[in-house]
């Protein structure tokens, strides 16, 4: 049974920082891509950052030089590493992964921006 379950998420100020962890279980992790995705209040769910199991990346516009994505194999863990954080960061946080044609959804993280 595949399981993807974020943590990492809370308030921050705007400008400051924080780490997103999503540990998987149920599948061999270093052989596939994983992704983050966020959806903010009111809009459609959208891809923030993935990585392949090569280590490949790739990010939304909205964040590149702001965020990082990274995992570790030996972890069986995917990270999501935002800086410079903006109000318009405010999201539900979502980790994915995709098994041949079945998708994986974690339950999600907040994050808030606000001062």
């Amino acid at each position: 049974q595949v399981q993807l379950v974020e943590s990492g998420g809370g308030l921050v100020q705007p400008g400051g920082s924080l780490r997103l962890s999503c540990a998987a279980s149920g599948i061999i992790f270093s052989f596939y891509a994983m992704g983050w995705y966020r959806q903010a209040p009111g809009k459609q769910r959208e891809l923030v950052a993935d990585i392949t199991s090569g280590g490949s990346t790739n990010y939304a516009d909205s964040v590149k030089g702001r965020f990082t994505i990274s995992r570790d194999n030996f972890k069986n863990t995917v990270f999501l590493q935002m800086n410079s954080l903006k109000p318009d960061d405010t999201a539900v946080y979502y980790c994915y992964t995709r098994i041949r044609e079945d998708g994986y959804w974690g339950k999600g993280t907040l994050v808030t921006v606000s001062s």
